[in-house]
C-alpha cells in the first residue's frame, strides 16, 4: 500500500498527466513540423516527438513515481488494478485526476497555439487521434483497434515487469520511457498514437466532432490491452519470492536439553505475544532469494541479538 495521503498521490498523477500531455502532444503540434522560409523542414518528425513522449514519462516517473505509483494513464491504472498492485478505492480518484490533468495541458496548448495566426485546430488534428481519414496514413478502424490493444498490452506488461520486486531497482522509469517511445515509432503512422484514454481525451475536446466522433476507440482499445497483460502477469509470471511462509510456533510438549553448565537453553521461537501476527511481520517474509526476512532465521526463526556457543550455551556480557 503506498504510503503517500490520497490527496498527494491525486496532485502526482495530474502532473504527471499534465507534462506527458502537454509535453509529447506539444512537441507534435508546434515541433513536428517547422518549415523555413526557404521551405526547409527543421521540425523534429515522427521520431522527435516519440522520444518526447517517452522522456516526459521517464522524467515525471523519478520526480513524482515514487508518491503515486506514477501511472499518467486510466489504462495503467487498470492494468496495475487487474495485477494487484493497486486498490480498488483509488482506481476512479486516479482517472478523474489524469483526466483533468489531461484536459488543463489541452487547454493551454490550445491558448499557445491560437497565438499564432491563421492556427486551426481542427485542420491541423491538433495531435489527435483517428482512424480511416483521420488516421496519419489511412489506417481502417480494425487496424487501430488491432495495434491499439496489442501495443497497450506490451506497455503494460514492461511497466509490470520493470517494476516487479524482482526486477533491478531505479531503472523502471528508463524502461518505461523507452517502451513508450517505441510504441510511438511504430503507431504514429496508424492512430497518432493513444495507448492512453487521458492523451487522447486531452486534445480530442478542442479538435471538433469527427476526433470526439472517433475517440472511443482510443478509451476502450487501451482499457481492453491493459485488462489483458493484467490479468495475464500474474499468472504467466507468478512471483513465488513475494510468498509468506507459514506462521510457526513453538513446540512446547518438549522441554529443551540442559546443556553443561546447568542453564536451560532458550526456546528457538519467540516467546513474545504476535510475533506470527500479520503478514507483513518481519518473521513472515521472505528475501528475494528466499531467504528469510530481516529479523528471522531461514527456519522462521527470530534472532534474540545473542550468540551461541558451540555447545548450545548463551554467551553473556560480563
Amino acid at each position: 500500500m503506498n504510503p503517500s495521503p490520497l490527496a498527494s498521490r491525486l496532485g502526482a498523477e495530474f502532473l504527471g498527466t499534465f507534462v506527458l500531455v502537454f509535453g509529447g502532444c506539444g512537441a507534435a503540434v508546434f515541433a513536428a513540423s517547422v518549415v523555413t522560409d526557404q521551405d526547409i523542414n527543421m521540425g523534429i518528425g515522427f521520431l522527435g516527438v516519440a522520444l518526447a513522449f517517452g522522456l516526459t514519462v521517464l522524467v515525471m516517473a523519478y520526480a513524482v513515481g515514487h508518491i503515486s505509483g506514477g501511472h499518467f494513464n486510466p489504462a495503467v491504472t487498470l492494468g496495475a488494478l487487474l495485477a494487484g498492485r493497486i486498490d480498488r478505492g483509488s482506481v476512479l480518484p486516479y482517472w478523474v485526476a489524469q483526466l483533468v490533468g489531461a484536459t488543463v495541458a489541452g487547454a493551454l496548448l490550445l491558448l499557445i497555439a491560437t497565438g499564432k495566426e491563421g492556427f486551426d485546430p481542427v485542420a491541423s488534428g491538433f495531435a489527435s487521434n483517428g482512424f480511416g481519414e483521420r488516421s496519419p496514413d489511412g489506417y481502417s478502424l480494425a487496424a487501430a483497434l488491432l495495434i491499439e490493444v496489442v501495443l497497450t498490452a506490451v506497455f503494460l506488461f514492461v511497466i509490470l515487469g520493470a517494476t516487479d520486486s524482482r526486477a533491478p531497482a531505479g531503472f523502471a522509469p528508463i524502461a518505461i520511457g523507452l517502451a513508450l517511445t517505441l510504441i510511438h515509432l511504430v503507431s504514429i503512422p496508424v492512430t497518432n498514437t493513444s495507448v492512453n484514454p487521458a492523451r487522447s481525451l486531452g486534445v480530442a475536446w478542442f479538435a471538433g466532432p469527427e476526433a470526439l466522433g472517433q475517440v472511443w476507440l482510443f478509451i476502450v482499445a487501451p482499457l481492453i490491452g491493459a485488462a489483458i497483460a493484467g490479468l495475464s502477469y500474474k499468472y504467466l509470471f507468478p512471483n513465488t519470492e513475494d510468498g509468506v511462509l507459514e506462521c510457526r510456533r513453538p513446540n512446547r510438549t518438549t522441554p529443551a536439553p540442559t546443556p553443561r553448565g546447568g542453564r536451560r537453553r532458550r526456546p528457538p521461537f519467540p516467546r513474545r505475544r504476535g510475533a506470527c501476527a500479520g503478514i507483513g511481520s518481519p518473521a513472515r517474509q521472505l528475501r528475494p532469494g528466499g531467504g528469510a526476512a530481516a529479523g528471522a532465521s531461514p527456519g522462521g526463526a527470530a534472532t534474540s541479538g545473542r550468540s551461541r556457543g558451540p555447545r548450545g550455551s548463551t554467551r553473556r556480557g560480563r
